[in-house]
């Protein structure tokens, strides 16, 4: 049964929101590590900014969705598929009155690797919506991979979702570089850093720039503020943690957040659910 959005079951954290016609869920599948499931239908909620440092595939079924996704607004209408890229930061709303559903499946770049025998993927078009017909049998597909209870049935459909969707992936030569790799450094600092308080002076100071062009330069090239990357790492990292099982509140004090109540807050405006919910949806309560 789909859980009701940002409505956490017995818990001592009150909920922060009430919105009681968007709905989100995942799963996981213990025979397959690095792939996560997610199905949703949102009309009033918005996700700020969030990762999931993993490719995602889907489709939309219904409703418009708009996102922000490498510095470009995108609009995905009925019946188009949704790919992104590892470590890009998006967000994600209603451009319909009614919201949007889809699907969505997220799985690691070396589990990827592995199933496809090819080592590097990217793609190009956030959306895709020439297909109608394609889009529908992504859709059937991952809703097959949610309904599958063996192993070996969820692994075939797996590979059966990579190869409707290859014709779309650019495997010829590596994705290209921009100026992004100029703050890689930085990138690399605030995954290594995440829990601590960290100031504008301590980024700069890693890229070698003054705190304010720095902080320019960062979010004319990321397309958001180092805070925004910073809680985008925080959020993942315990997304991380929360699927291995540890406790909410043990989670936001090793995440660097504030208490129980902001990871709450948190997790659900970049992921649409409750760390509790989330907890409970892959078998952990």
């Amino acid at each position: 049964m789909p859980a009701t959005l940002l409505q956490a079951p017995n818990t001592d954290t009150p909920e922060v929101f009430h919105v009681p016609l968007d709905r989100a869920q995942f799963r996981r599948v213990p025979s397959r590590p690095g792939v996560e499931l997610y199905k949703a239908h949102i009309v009033h909620h918005a996700f700020e900014p969030h990762t999931h440092e993993a490719f995602g595939l889907g489709a939309i079924a219904s409703g418009v969705e708009r996102f922000r996704y490498g510095g470009a607004d995108h609009l995905a209408p009925p019946n188009s598929l949704v790919l992104m890229n590892p470590d890009e930061l998006h967000t994600g709303r209603a451009e319909t009155a009614g919201g949007w559903r889809y699907r969505m499946l997220y799985i690691d770049p070396a589990v990827l690797a592995d199933l496809t025998g090819e080592p590097v993927w990217w793609f190009t078009d956030a959306v895709v919506s020439n297909s109608q017909a394609q889009a529908q049998r992504v859709s059937q597909l991952l809703e097959a991979l949610w309904q599958a209870d063996e192993p070996l049935a969820f692994d075939s459909l797996l590979h059966s979702l990579v190869v409707e969707i290859r014709p779309h992936a650019r495997v010829d030569k590596p994705r290209p570089t921009d100026k992004r790799m100029r703050f890689e450094p930085v990138l690399d600092y605030l995954h290594a850093h995440y829990e601590q308080r960290l100031t504008l002076n301590d980024l700069a100071g890693v890229a070698g720039l003054s705190p304010f062009h720095f902080l320019r330069q960062f979010q004319a090239q990321h397309h958001v503020t180092p805070q925004q990357m910073l809680m985008a790492v925080r959020l993942f990292e315990a997304k991380r943690l929360l699927a291995a099982g540890q406790a909410p509140a043990m989670v936001a004090a090793s995440t660097g957040l504030t208490d129980q109540a902001h990871l709450t807050r948190a997790f659900a405006r970049r992921y649409g659910v409750t760390p509790a919910r989330y907890q409970q949806q892959l078998g952990l309560k």
